[in-house]
């Protein structure tokens, strides 16, 4: 945990993306919100220092966020005071850096013409090549003291997004990827969000056993009784065989969230304490890890039910006999 906190304190608190129209702003500002950013697009240059000031003001109540901001060609008129606002903030002591995102001319004519829209500086009847070279004329200056600057030209979304998570996320990549492991029973119903769905009834059930129907997996006797059997021994190395393989694939696509489902008949017993294991594994390997178990209050209120049944039943058939 020490060592998460002290890699996200390592992140700058203040982002600025700019660059060209087309480049990749969009799916950059994408990035630093799933790196947790407060994200502000298409903003007018005027108004840094102000939204820095009241983020400050926010960080003495408590509740101060990183921010990464959109100042480009479309706000017209105030870009042009981009350099001069960055210029003051430095000499203010405002810590922040600066991103520039830049493509080849064909291919953010290419891109323009994908997409039907029309480039913002292309308002008199211009053509898009005549936009995109008053674009650069205005960006120049900014692209020469800009701390990062990435060129898309070849770049596909997902190889944009891990460049901009290895240069502003110091942390591990895994901590990226939220996983969620729940547990849930097929008599209840399949899953419809799970990424990944694990099928546990083939193993013995402690349902028939009638000191452990009542408990569940989070209980030691039944995580003993499912996890301590050679075949779920067998079936847990393979398990996570399979997970070593995938996590990193999911990693690499740069997925965000992940949902792993694992099922039993009634979702009270083997996948409980499977889904717990599984959890403890993927924590081991530096994995972002919740546990939950979609069906286990089902479970138990069926068992309450079960119980008031008896009781009215014993009730019913004493009655009779005290008649």
């Amino acid at each position: 945990m020490a060592d998460e906190t002290q890699q996200t304190e390592q992140m700058p608190d203040f982002v600025i993306v700019t660059g060209m129209s087309g480049a990749g702003r969009t799916e950059a500002m994408h990035v630093f919100e799933d790196l947790g950013y407060f994200c502000v697009d298409n903003l007018p240059s005027s108004l840094l220092g102000e939204l820095v000031r009241v983020n400050e003001k926010t960080d003495a109540e408590g509740g101060r966020r990183r921010l990464a901001v959109v100042c480009d060609s479309r706000n017209g008129d105030f870009f042009g005071d981009l350099e001069a606002e960055l210029a003051a903030m430095a000499e203010a002591g405002i810590s922040y850096k600066t991103l520039f995102l830049d493509a080849a001319d064909d291919k953010l004519i290419a891109r323009y013409k994908s997409s039907r829209r029309r480039h913002p500086l292309c308002t008199d009847g211009t053509t898009i090549w005549q936009g995109i070279q008053r674009e650069r004329h205005l960006l120049m200056g900014l692209r020469d003291r800009a701390d990062f600057v990435i060129d898309t030209t070849d770049m596909l979304p997902q190889k944009l997004r891990t460049t901009i998570r290895g240069l502003f996320s110091t942390g591990s990549e895994r901590k990226g990827l939220a996983v969620t492991v729940y547990s849930f029973g097929f008599k209840h119903g399949a899953p419809f969000d799970a990424d990944l769905v694990m099928d546990v009834r083939f193993l013995p059930n402690p349902y028939y056993d009638p000191e452990l129907r009542p408990l569940t997996g989070l209980d030691a006797p039944v995580r003993d009784f499912v996890r301590m059997r050679e075949e779920t021994i067998e079936f847990e190395q393979k398990w996570h065989d399979l997970l070593d393989v995938v996590m990193p694939g999911y990693v690499a696509e740069g997925k965000q969230q992940l949902a792993i489902g694992v099922g039993c008949t009634g979702g009270q017993h083997r996948s409980v304490a499977l889904a717990e294991a599984t959890g403890d594994y993927l924590k081991s390997k530096g994995y972002r890890v919740s546990v939950a178990h979609r069906d286990l209050r089902l479970a138990e209120r069926g068992h309450d039910v079960r119980r008031e049944s008896d009781n009215v039943l014993d009730a019913r058939a004493n009655a009779g006999k005290d008649a």
